[in-house]
């Protein structure tokens, strides 16, 4: 299982939880006080000679008295000041949080052992419980979780060059080789001893297909599909696959594994044959919890991140949804491809937003 989390950071354009496209979706964010609207832009009122920020507790002004402005400077080259209650000129709770869960992320990656939840929270200001749900609802997943991926991640990078593989596991933190024993298959999909030796004694069968939409990899270890992924050229497939696992045992797949590869090559022309695999997924808890999410998506549905973040319980982790969604090796049966934008329009996608584009329409279709 892959254990990358990502700290806290801005997600990829056209990622954003709310659009504010026009006058109209900005002041839907002002009468709602929607916090993630903060920081985008600030309104003023006439009547008061105050801007504020779309949060403001207040009472909303009247909309003939309101104005919208990109920033604070517009707001104040416009002759307003900034509110005394909500305080646009100073940075918000949220803005202040996020400070706060990334330097604990910085805390937990430089400290020699994983800090406890009260030494994370006694520099914030928050008590223990408080921070917890704060982390969780930025970063997608505890502090407990995030120290665990940042060891594993860890080992996954000394490895190769450690002297042993008890050096690597003690170098990142991790005070028991038991304990990380115990879910290595889980965290680097073999053994320690197999991954550091580039997937050595691993095997992997794996086909090349083509298909309406290019060529077509599929790859699988005894316990499922573990990378279906598409391209122009056949051999920047192969490529992707090799340099993972350099030593792994690659092998063509055999007559079973055809009619696999050809089950998903017929999804892709024909969705509505549905698709049910085995699969070996390897990533983060958060990271799993965002693709279950998707396989429930229903053929010819779609759903925003900001949905798929709800569903999950973490409503503010919309970051982290698009990371996870960008992170999926499994295309199509883990269908990120069905996850767009809140206005409907299709975002980024690991295989090109045209074969993204195709595939909704051939689920609508079908």
């Amino acid at each position: 299982m892959h254990t990358d989390i990502a700290a806290p950071t801005e997600p990829a354009s056209g990622h954003n939880p709310i659009a504010l496209n026009d006058d109209a979706a900005r002041w839907a964010a002002v009468v709602a006080r929607d916090t993630q609207a903060d920081g985008r832009f600030v309104y003023s009122v006439r009547t008061t000679g105050v801007y504020c920020r779309p949060s403001c507790p207040s009472r909303p002004a009247r909309r003939e008295n309101v104005a919208f402005h990109a920033d604070n400077a517009a707001a104040e080259r416009a002759g307003f000041r900034p509110c005394k209650r909500c305080k646009p000129d100073q940075p918000s709770l949220r803005e202040a949080h996020a400070e706060q869960v990334a330097a604990a992320c910085r805390r937990i990656e430089t400290a020699d052992e994983a800090p406890t939840l009260e030494a994370l929270a006694s520099t914030t200001g928050l008590g223990p419980h408080h921070f917890h749900r704060v982390f969780k609802a930025i970063t997608g997943v505890t502090p407990k979780a995030y120290a665990a991926a940042h060891r594993a991640r860890k080992v996954r990078d000394t490895l190769p060059a450690a002297g042993s593989v008890t050096d690597a596991l003690y170098d990142a933190g991790f005070n028991s080789s038991g304990r990380f024993y115990a879910t290595s298959n889980q965290t680097l999909g073999m053994t320690p001893g197999a991954f550091r030796a580039g997937g050595h004694g691993t095997r992997i069968r794996f086909a090349i297909a083509q298909c309406s939409l290019g060529a077509i990899l599929v790859a699988a270890t005894d316990r499922g599909v573990c990378a279906i992924l598409m391209d122009d050229d056949p051999e920047t497939l192969l490529r992707d696959l090799q340099d993972r696992f350099p030593k792994a045992d690659l092998v063509g797949g055999d007559a079973d594994f055809d009619r696999l590869v050809a089950q998903v090559v017929g999804f892709v022309e024909a969705p509505n044959l549905g698709l049910d695999l085995p699969l070996d997924v390897r990533g983060t808890a958060f990271q799993q919890r965002v693709w279950q999410a998707l396989r429930e998506i229903p053929t010819g549905a779609t759903a925003s991140y900001a949905q798929i973040a709800a569903r999950i319980g973490s409503p503010k982790a919309v970051r982290a949804v698009a990371q996870a969604c960008a992170s999926n090796a499994i295309a199509v049966a883990i269908p990120c491809h069905r996850v767009v934008r809140n206005d409907g329009a299709l975002s980024g996608y690991r295989w090109g937003v045209d074969r993204k584009r195709a595939l909704l329409d051939r689920e609508r279709s079908s």
